[in-house]
């Protein structure tokens, strides 16, 4: 167990030591050196004290998402296109009155969903799943899903709009994970790293374990 501390250590040094040299190379952002450094710190020991040990941190130019998905897949290192995912804040527009916040994960007021930028997401869906998790005892138009106003995104998770992440967000809310993204090969995905310019690569079975997922089919391409 000692030297496995220690390996996980050295491999979060590691991941700082490349971030840091990629910073120098890359073209500026608005997001400063310190602040960069201070968020990949802290998801990183997040991750690792939870004993996700399969992730990676890779920061990119400030014209990222001007890029195709192909550029992005190759300045990332993906397996492919498909490989490269987002997480959306989605509101219960229609929750009943009493329902204001994320402490009943079944009939949560807000949802992250993870899915791939390659795929159409599909809200219907995710509300059929919530009114059959909730065995039909809420009405079914008590369910509507909709993407959460950015201000509200980034109150409940300290990220703002193409930085959201599922790791180290101020509030615990409960998380969709699309199907189609379990279903890849090889199982290593990507999505937003704490800030516009960085990007978070895990191991899908230890973000499965990390999160505690809804796995939905919630998606079509």
């Amino acid at each position: 167990m000692e030297e496995l501390a220690k390996l996980e250590t050295i491999q979060t040094q590691i991941l700082h030591r490349i971030a840091q040299l990629e910073l120098s190379i890359l073209p500026s952002s608005n997001n400063s050196h310190t602040s960069a450094t201070t968020t990949e710190s802290r998801l990183s020991a997040i991750l690792v004290a939870a004993g996700v040990n399969d992730f990676a941190f890779k920061r990119v130019p400030s014209d990222y998402y001007d890029w195709s998905f192909e550029a992005r897949r190759d300045v990332l290192g993906a397996a492919s296109i498909h490989h490269l995912c987002k997480s959306i804040v989605l509101v219960n527009t229609q929750a009943a009155s009493d329902i204001t916040d994320c402490s009943d994960r079944q009939n949560s007021k807000y949802y992250v969903v993870v899915v791939q930028y390659t795929a159409r997401f599909s809200a219907d869906t995710v509300k059929n799943f919530l009114y059959t998790l909730n065995n039909g005892k809420i009405p079914k138009k008590r369910f509507n899903l909709r993407l959460a106003p950015e201000e509200i995104s980034n109150k409940l998770t300290g990220f703002e709009h193409n930085a959201v992440t599922c790791v180290g967000m101020k509030t615990d809310i409960p998380v969709i994970l699309d199907e189609a993204i379990v279903n890849l090969h090889p199982d290593f995905f990507w999505l937003g790293g704490g800030e516009i310019d960085l990007k978070l690569g895990i191991k899908t079975s230890e973000f499965i374990n990390f999160t505690k997922p809804f796995i939905v089919n919630c998606s079509g391409s």
